[in-house]
C-alpha cells in the first residue's frame, strides 16, 4: 500500500480513464491520495451531446465535473492550478516545475503518477508529464519517489516495451464508471461500450485494467 499518492495530470478527465481504479483500489487501502489538475480543459472542442455547454461556462463545468469524478474516486484533496488549456508546452519551464515541487515537498508521496513524456499523445500530457519528470529528476535519489506513467501513444509499447506494472481492476468498476460518467460534457459512455447484450462484458475487457511504466531516471 502506497502512503501518499500525488497525481499530477493537466485536463479534467484524464483521471478517469486510465487511473481512476487505481487510485479506488489505493484509497480503500487507506492512501492519501493528492491530485493536481493544471487546467480546467477549457478549450475543449466537446460541448455535450446535445450540447449543454458554451465556450463561456465551460470551465466552471468541467471544474464540477471534475470535483463530481473525484467524489466517485474517493479522492478528497484535489488542487487546481490555474494553468492554461492547451499551453502546457509553452509555460515558463521554472514555473511550471516550481508549483510541482511545492506540492511534492507539501505532501511528501511515497508515488507519483503522471502521463510519459512522449508517449501521451496530447502536447499538455506530455509537457506535464516531462514537468514532472524534470522537477523529481532533480531530487537526490535516495529520496526521489518513483514516477508511474501512463503511455497509450500508437506504437508505445514498441519503443518502451510492455508496462511493468498491470492493476486489474475490475473490482472496481463502480467507481471508475462513475469517474468517467462525471465527465459528460466529453463524452458518453454509452457510445464506448458496445451493444446493451454485451455491454458489461465489453466494460471489463476496455476498462478493468490500468498499466503503467516506471520511469527510469538516468
Amino acid at each position: 500500500m502506497e502512503k501518499h499518492i500525488l497525481v499530477v495530470l493537466p485536463h479534467p478527465d484524464d483521471e478517469a480513464f486510465g487511473l481512476a481504479g487505481t487510485l479506488a483500489m489505493q484509497i480503500e487501502r487507506g492512501t492519501q491520495v493528492t491530485y493536481a489538475c493544471l487546467t480546467l480543459g477549457e478549450m475543449a472542442r466537446n460541448m455535450g451531446n446535445p450540447p449543454f455547454a458554451n465556450r463561456i461556462t465551460l470551465p466552471s463545468i468541467r471544474k464540477q465535473e471534475l470535483e463530481e469524478s473525484c467524489k466517485a474516486i474517493g479522492i478528497q484533496d484535489l488542487r487546481l492550478l490555474g494553468f492554461h488549456d492547451k499551453t502546457i508546452e509553452f509555460e515558463d519551464h521554472d514555473a511550471l516545475d516550481a508549483k510541482i515541487e511545492a506540492i511534492i515537498k507539501e505532501v511528501q508521496p511515497s508515488l507519483i503518477v503522471t502521463f510519459y513524456p512522449g508517449f501521451a499523445v496530447h502536447p499538455d500530457h506530455d509537457a506535464t508529464g516531462a514537468a514532472v519528470v524534470r522537477t523529481v529528476g532533480r531530487m537526490e535519489a535516495s529520496v526521489r519517489p518513483p514516477v508511474h506513467c501512463i503511455a497509450f501513444a500508437n506504437g508505445h509499447e514498441e519503443a518502451l516495451g510492455k508496462p511493468d506494472i498491470v492493476n486489474d481492476v475490475k473490482r472496481y468498476m463502480t467507481q471508475k464508471m462513475a469517474s468517467i460518467s462525471a465527465h459528460r460534457s466529453q463524452f458518453q459512455i454509452v457510445s464506448m461500450v458496445g451493444t446493451e447484450g454485451n455491454r458489461d462484458e465489453q466494460m471489463l475487457e476496455r476498462f478493468g485494467t490500468e498499466r503503467f511504466y516506471t520511469y527510469r531516471f538516468e
